[in-house]
């Protein structure tokens, strides 16, 4: 039985006219009686009773027109269901970040892509960025925000938020009284630094603005540990612009000159990704950040 059947019976069913009903399908009317006919052979009963001045439901096919309107409604369903997983509405989507993405506007484009994508099961994981890499490779999560990324064969990586490097010491620093504080000062001070296995490109990025080998002398994972730390005076440190937003009153965050360090967000995922959820996250995501542009403080904060 083809389903067009069903459709073309509810027609008729519902107008009690075949005249009317082969208007509302946009056909002509000796063809719909035809594919009434088949369907009626194809049953092995009548389903109308057709005299020269009306068209009545015989009792089988009044038992047939709440069947299908049941059978066409949940074939409409399942279709819908199958375009709405081909369009990312629908399925889990699974986001890695590291900490400091979340000193950028990614909470506010998660809660535009969550508005928007209200039927996917969004599962945030917090990781390094050398963590993330392997979870994106071993399919534990299928997006990620990394900071300093790199690059590799089978990731594909874009820069999502550039941001420039500031210097971060204690509030009773002889340096702190300066506005800008050149990179070479930094050189003999005790630092206080994330390890290297957190991210090693990321590593080698602020080591390479430093143009010395600091004296890390305590190494934390994360950058409010390693803001408290220099708050208690164990070193000073150098650090993503955005990261001014949760020091402390105990520290100063000062520009460092020369000026054109920079360091990045970068949106990561599998090369040849084909999930309709990442294509999905992945316009909110770049659209959502090429429309918000958040005010910068001169110098310190990150270019959105």
């Amino acid at each position: 039985m083809d389903l067009r059947h069903l459709r073309y019976f509810l027609a008729v069913a519902e107008e009690l006219h075949f005249g009317r009903a082969a208007q509302r399908l946009h056909m002509a009317q000796p063809p719909l009686s035809q594919q009434i006919r088949r369907l009626e052979e194809e049953i092995g009963c009548p389903l109308f009773l057709r005299t020269s001045r009306s068209v009545k439901l015989t009792p089988a096919g009044k038992a047939l027109v709440d069947r299908a309107r049941r059978t066409l409604h949940k074939v409409d369903e399942d279709l819908e269901a199958v375009r709405s997983v081909a369009r990312g509405e629908v399925g889990v989507l699974k986001v890695g970040f590291v900490g400091s993405a979340m000193l950028t506007s990614l909470p506010a484009i998660l809660g535009k892509y969550r508005r928007l994508y209200s039927r996917v099961q969004l599962h945030l994981s917090e990781f390094h960025t050398s963590q993330l890499i392997e979870a994106l490779r071993d399919g534990s999560v299928d997006v990620a925000l990394a900071r300093d990324a790199g690059t590799a064969e089978d990731l594909h990586v874009e820069h999502a938020f550039m941001e420039h490097f500031i210097a971060v010491i204690p509030k009773r620093h002889p340096l702190a009284s300066l506005r800008s504080i050149p990179i070479g000062s930094l050189k003999n001070e005790p630092f206080v630094f994330f390890p290297r296995a957190a991210g090693s490109y990321a590593w080698e990025n602020a080591i390479r603005l430093c143009g010395f080998h600091p004296n890390v002398v305590q190494e934390a994972p994360q950058w409010l540990t390693l803001v408290r730390l220099v708050g208690a005076g164990l070193g000073v440190t150098i650090a993503p612009a955005s990261v001014e937003e949760i020091t402390t009153p105990d520290v100063v965050c000062r520009k460092l000159l020369p000026s054109g360090g920079s360091t990045s967000i970068d949106l990561v995922y599998r090369l040849r990704e084909s999930s309709p959820l990442v294509k999905a996250f992945c316009e909110v995501f770049k659209s959502s950040r090429s429309s918000r542009r958040a005010p910068a403080q001169p110098g310190l904060s990150p270019s959105r």
